[in-house]
């Protein structure tokens, strides 16, 4: 692993145990093991890292929810192929899922990032709308769809990962069951 992602690890470690407003340049210098000369090499401002940050995250985010994927799949199969791969990111990558959920709509975040095509995000409205088209799925805004289903999973999540509850694989395919059942028709 290179420098540049040294600092965006420790970036994500101290914002995972202290918050974005504790975060300063020294602390990550410290974190990551580096000179000031090498994190102002990669990154200008508090804003900048963390944008790049979400960015960088983000599309380990969609790589991972479309690993495996399976385009000629039924829009039902598809579907939860893509929920069940959100839920093992959620439980796989936990700090990662806290800060995208958490920081999306943070000012920090450059719009221009926020905003970025992710090629996830648009297979899954894609199988929405293809779903809307054949009757399948609600006539509902493909955004809040996917809010929708995506935070089912998400706070099923959390409630297991706060020790609410144990979670095991059927619960997990009753939880993906359950978003399915929210935008069909």
């Amino acid at each position: 692993m290179g420098k540049r992602e040294d600092i965006l690890d420790a970036t994500l470690e101290l914002i995972t145990e202290e918050g974005l407003q504790s975060l300063t340049f020294s602390k990550i210098f410290k974190k990551a093991n580096v000179g000031s000369s090498t994190v102002y090499h990669y990154f200008q401002s508090k804003e900048e890292l963390v944008s790049e940050l979400f960015r960088t995250l983000r599309m380990h985010m969609g790589e991972t929810i479309m690993k495996g994927y399976d385009p000629g799949l039924t829009i039902y199969q598809r579907t939860k192929a893509i929920l069940k791969n959100t839920a093992n990111y959620a439980l796989h990558f936990t700090n990662e899922q806290a800060f995208i959920e958490n920081y999306c709509q943070s000012p920090f975040i450059f719009e221009e990032i926020r905003t970025m095509p992710d090629p996830a995000i648009n297979e899954i409205f894609a199988i929405i709308e293809e779903g809307q088209q054949h009757g399948i799925i609600r006539e509902l805004d493909k955004v809040y769809c996917c809010q929708l289903v995506s935070g089912m999973i998400t706070s099923v999540i959390k409630g297991y990962l706060a020790g609410k509850y144990p979670l095991h694989e059927t619960l997990i395919q009753e939880t993906i069951d359950a978003c399915w059942r929210a935008i069909k028709v």
